[in-house]
């Protein structure tokens, strides 16, 4: 192993920490989930830093890195759900969008041409939105109640952002497709 694959290596790591997060979650050790929750983050930020100081950015770390965050999150949401922590239409609305990007993207790659896409501000909006709303609602069920109004208010800041990326995305991407000369018949 080299140095450079350090990032990869904490990209790699976070997502095995999937599974005790979320069987923390099912098994309702919410202190611990939490704990993990931020170890995760805090390799998130690291194995971030490691590869732009360095310059030790790979197409592998590209995917492994946002695949990591994903697993996490969409884990989380589907435990806190299926317990009832979190609105099932919403956790649906969450799974929903993400496979409407990656089906996109997809399809734009193979149909269209090789994709380079970066997250919209809307998109990062809507992640940033997500990884507070399980933060909260896993302190509310946990260790410290919140007031009802505080996660209300989230779960709808995040439905709207949910809603505003995924038109977003499919705007963008319809857009750059027609004007590399894609028709869809």
């Amino acid at each position: 192993m080299k140095a450079r694959d350090i990032p990869n290596l904490i990209s790699f790591l976070r997502i095995l920490l999937t599974i005790p997060v979320a069987w923390l979650l099912i098994e309702r050790q919410f202190s611990l989930a939490l704990i993990l929750f931020g170890v995760a983050g805090f390799s998130d930020g690291l194995d971030g830093f490691l590869a732009k100081r360095y310059g030790w950015q790979t197409r592998l770390g590209g995917l492994l890195d946002p695949l990591a965050d994903k697993a996490l999150l969409m884990s989380s949401f589907l435990v806190l759900g299926v317990l009832g922590l979190l609105p099932v239409w919403l956790v649906m609305l969450v799974i929903f969008r993400d496979l409407l990007i990656v089906g996109g993207a997809l399809y734009y790659h193979f149909s269209v041409e090789d994709l380079q896409a970066s997250p919209s501000l809307i998109s990062k909006l809507n992640t940033l939105l997500q990884i507070l709303l399980v933060l909260l609602v896993v302190t509310d069920a946990g260790p410290y109640p919140l007031p009802t109004w505080l996660l209300q208010g989230l779960v709808w800041a995040t439905l709207v952002t949910i809603l505003a990326s995924g038109a977003n995305y499919v705007w963008v991407w319809s857009m750059k497709a027609r004007s590399k000369g894609w028709r869809h018949d």
